[in-house]
């Protein structure tokens, strides 16, 4: 597995990283019923295939995911590099809500730590913003839980340009975690180039769209309580255009000897900013499927082409 350095002074992780949203179960965001010891199968065949990282956070299944996880790395933590956010935050009925209070971030941190049986996070973010919560209130306790030593680097989560840069007069902001794919490329205009600019590393998630990208998909499959019968991009007229954007890009991968899953992923890992991309699993085999996604590049003709596709069917 290729090896890229986040941002202009963080670690070298694998350009694929594991991502645990699924893992973590049922869940008011979740993706229906999920087998753990599967999850487990999946965390231990990435690691063996050369995948170092693991993404994560506290509401994947209301702090599940990060258990599966712990009981995953037994003997193997040293070897692995856990990113976890906070931020998101659930009552007694599991009602979450946006909440980077400090006195809610501290109390979160302890809480991932005792679920991933570790003393450290390597990577921690802020799961999304909170609009009534002062940035620099929240970006402070994160500086001086990288001085006590229960994190290493500092990184946000669907942050735009504004928030970035006042975390960034602060401390330096060592990632960037937004949502990137062929479907999805709204960073491109401000976001990337301030990334960029500062030397911040990019972990795209959701280079799959979801599933949208793998030429699998088939909505009529989805659990009832799957958090995709609610979302923007599985909602007509854009479900079937993405559809049928899918499946015009199959040839092209087809040309690489590669399916889709594998061309969407490195499309993603092809721009310079981008350092990293998160794939989720839920079995064992899906970790082999995505694998092919890293180590390879589209030619100039075919990158050009796609272009076309995409605007012969959103413009």
């Amino acid at each position: 597995m290729k090896l890229k350095q986040l941002g202009k002074d963080g670690p070298w992780l694998s350009e694929i990283g594991l991502g645990t949203w699924a893992i973590g179960g049922p869940w008011e965001w979740g993706w229906g019923p999920q087998n753990d010891q599967e999850s487990i199968e999946s965390i231990q065949r990435a690691l063996d295939r050369g995948i170092n990282w693991i993404d994560t956070a506290p509401a994947y299944g209301l702090g599940h995911a990060e258990e599966i996880i712990a009981r995953a790395l037994k003997g193997r933590r040293q070897n692995v590099f856990i990113a976890s956010k906070c931020g998101l935050v659930w009552n007694t009925q599991g009602k979450v809500t946006n909440n980077n209070r400090p006195e809610s971030i501290l109390r979160e941190v302890e809480d991932s730590l005792r679920r991933l049986q570790t003393d450290h996070l390597d990577l921690y973010q802020f799961h999304w913003p909170d609009a009534n919560t002062p940035i620099e209130d929240s970006w402070e306790v994160f500086i001086r839980l990288k001085e006590q030593g229960k994190i290493r680097f500092l990184g946000v989560s669907n942050f735009g340009v504004d928030l970035l840069a006042r975390c960034e007069a602060r401390a330096h902001v060592n990632s960037l975690q937004p949502p990137y794919s062929l479907l999805d490329r709204h960073i491109e205009k401000d976001i990337l180039p301030w990334c960029q600019k500062q030397g911040t590393g990019v972990i795209a998630y959701s280079p799959l769209q979801s599933g949208l990208l793998t030429g699998k998909f088939d909505k009529s499959r989805l659990a009832k309580d799957d958090w995709r019968h609610r979302g923007k991009y599985f909602k007509e007229p854009w479900l079937s255009r993405n559809l049928q954007f899918a499946e015009e890009l199959k040839s092209i991968a087809g040309r690489y000897d590669k399916s889709l899953i594998h061309l969407a992923i490195a499309w993603v890992l092809m721009n310079p900013v981008v350092s990293c991309a998160i794939v989720g699993v839920r079995r064992a085999s899906q970790v082999d499927e995505m694998l092919g996604g890293s180590g390879w590049e589209l030619k100039k003709e075919d990158l050009a082409e796609i272009e076309q596709i995409r605007s012969k069917i959103f413009s």
